[in-house]
């Protein structure tokens, strides 16, 4: 959510900042509302002023005058009182569908087709035969099983087995070993989180709530990414400057229905309903935002590297950031059999519009600010893709990264 100090300020911008992201916001409206909420708020400060006035002249037993005048001022707070009320939560409605602005750098753009290529990394992988794709390699070395899959759960599901479980495995090991050594600290979160709070992040708005799997018998929501657990664990917290940044390294499974995504990705384990993901949530101070986004970029970009495997970093417009983002970064990998960079990890950061929502602060001196926050994956399911299809060999076996192989313990996959 915004600081309505913003919006007082800068009415015209945060209104063109919305539409940049589709998004129509009645401005007007808005400062309309504002001016009744303090208007409101006066009159209600003025009426509980007349109140304690009327009690504290009051010696002894009241006249009845003094009753009646009591009466008449206390049914006069309570009308003011509930005119607050509804006027302040139709405020407090708008402001919460008001989509986070992007930063200064961000590309005014309609959608993914104008995201900005900012660095190409590597070449891209060559063949001498012609490559298999990922699904193809893991039903021949029996490490992906879409079939059977498909029986028990439906579409877009898939079994790991084999070689293909410690593949996953020893991405996600890799990475936690790599960002533990960086000072993030280790964490497990739930993968089912109230409705209020999954508002809070901000990740009901903008048509993204037909993503999510929410269960029927309970006020929860089945988590799209781990940063949807792991950043409101500072809900209602206060924590000291001095302790910032305050970095998380999260793994869970993650649910996503891909509403409008039929006809796409069909094949293989590209876009599927449930995946693991290991994320990074870093907490930092005011003015501190960018530089931290660029550290996290750097890990990524890092993990790629040390897989060897070819890859671009886009920098994300604002009709393709989404409803909190206020900068994004995607690292897409090379994979052969499309001819074409596909995404695999990607980094965000949300200022303080999230830590607003969900009332996160930290003390620097006598002051209490609300925490700016990022997010970026390190590993989900899709490294797994690049991997299989970078490091084929003509026979379909599958030559294991080096910075892989003591967590798999083996060199190559290959048909049992």
């Amino acid at each position: 959510m915004l600081d309505i100090n913003l919006i007082r300020e800068r009415p015209g911008e945060i209104q063109k900042a919305a539409f940049a992201k589709g998004v129509s916001v009645d401005i007007k409206l808005v400062l309309k509302l504002d001016e009744q909420v303090q208007s409101i708020q006066r009159e209600v400060q003025q009426i509980r002023e007349e109140r304690n006035a009327i009690a504290k002249s009051i010696k002894g037993k009241p006249t009845p005058e003094q009753v009646e005048k009591g009466k008449k001022v206390k049914e006069d707070l309570e009308k003011k009182e509930e005119a607050f009320r509804i006027v302040s939560t139709e405020l407090q409605t708008i402001l919460l569908g008001i989509p986070n602005p992007s930063k200064p750098d961000v590309k005014v753009g309609k959608d993914e087709s104008e995201n900005e290529v900012i660095k190409t990394v590597g070449e891209p992988k060559k063949f001498s035969f012609k490559p298999k794709d990922h699904l193809e390699l893991g039903e021949l070395l029996d490490i992906i099983d879409v079939k059977h899959a498909a029986v028990v759960s439906g579409a877009r599901f898939y079994y790991l087995k084999n070689d293909g479980v410690l593949l996953e495995f020893a991405l996600k090991q890799f990475a936690f070993e790599t960002l533990i050594k960086e000072g993030f600290t280790p964490i497990l979160p739930p993968v089912l989180i109230k409705k209020e709070i999954m508002d809070g992040l901000g990740y009901t708005q903008m048509g993204e709530a037909e993503n999510i799997f929410s269960v029927e018998n309970g006020d929860l929501y089945l988590v799209g990414t781990a940063e949807q657990s792991i950043v409101p664990y500072h809900t209602d917290d206060v924590l000291r400057k001095e302790d910032l940044p305050r970095r998380y390294v999260g793994f869970s499974t993650a649910f996503r229905r891909e509403a409008g995504s039929y006809g796409k990705d069909t094949r293989g384990i590209i876009r599927v309903h449930q995946f693991d993901k290991t994320e990074m949530v870093s907490f930092v101070a005011e003015g501190e935002d960018d530089r931290e986004h660029e550290y996290m970029l750097a890990i990524e970009e890092k993990f790629m590297q040390q897989l060897g495997i070819a890859y671009q970093v886009l920098k994300v417009c604002t009709g393709d950031l989404g409803f909190n983002a206020a900068r994004k970064y995607d690292v897409e990998a090379w994979i052969p059999t499309q001819g074409k960079y596909r995404e695999l990890t990607s980094t965000s950061t949300v200022t303080d519009f999230q830590s607003r929502r969900l009332n996160m602060k930290y003390r620097d001196g006598d002051q209490k600010k609300y925490l700016q926050v990022l997010n970026g994956t390190a590993f989900s399911t899709r490294p797994l893709i690049a991997i299989l299809e970078n490091y084929q060999q003509e026979d379909g076996s599958i030559v294991v990264p080096e910075v892989l192989r003591k967590y798999m313990g083996k060199d190559i996959i290959k048909s049992q």
